[in-house]
Order: structure tokens, then sequence, then C-alpha cells
């Protein structure tokens, strides 16, 4: 299991814009985001080679009953989270946060 893993400021960004979003719309459903990012972030670092690449080395796993994807990097024995992207948006969008 990876130990290390760093969620870059956008992302941080991106995950409380979301939370209160849905908090807006129903009390307690921004905390279910956040544990749904959380579960996931989780299965990241207990596999993560895991997922899918989507961008040269930047992998992406999705983030159950949430319309989100949590796009990161996995080298040297540490995650680092860039974004977490919902999937409405323009894939090209992603692309260009990423490094």
């Amino acid at each position: 299991m990876v130990e290390q893993v760093t969620i870059l400021p956008a992302a941080q960004r991106e995950m409380q814009d979301a939370h209160d979003w849905y908090e807006e719309r129903r009390a307690g459903l921004g905390e279910r985001f956040l544990q749904a990012v959380e579960t996931c972030v989780l299965a990241i670092r207990r596999t993560p080679e895991g997922f899918g690449i989507v961008h040269g080395n930047y992998r992406r796993a999705v983030v159950r009953k949430f319309p989100y994807v949590v796009c990161y990097n996995y080298t040297e024995g540490a995650v680092t989270i860039y974004s977490v992207f919902h999937c409405s948006q323009d894939p090209d969008k992603l692309r260009e946060r990423l490094p």
C-alpha cells in the first residue's frame, strides 16, 4: 500500500467546490461525496497501477456514485493527485491541468 499521498491545492479546491455544491442541494450529500472520494483514494493507495492511463503517465479512478474521477500520477512509491474532475467537462480541460 502506498503511504505517501499528496493532494495538490487545485484538487483540494475542486473537492471543496463539489462538496459545497452538493451540500446546497441536500444536507449531508457533500459529506457523502467526500467519503466517496476518500474511498476512491484508498483504492488508489492499494493498487496505484490498477487504474487506466488517461494521458502520459497520469491515471484516473472513478468516484463511485458521483460523476467524478480522481486524476493522479504514481511514481517512486508516491501518489500525487492533480484533479478531482467532473466527468461532464471537456477532457481536454483535464489534460491542460496536468503538467
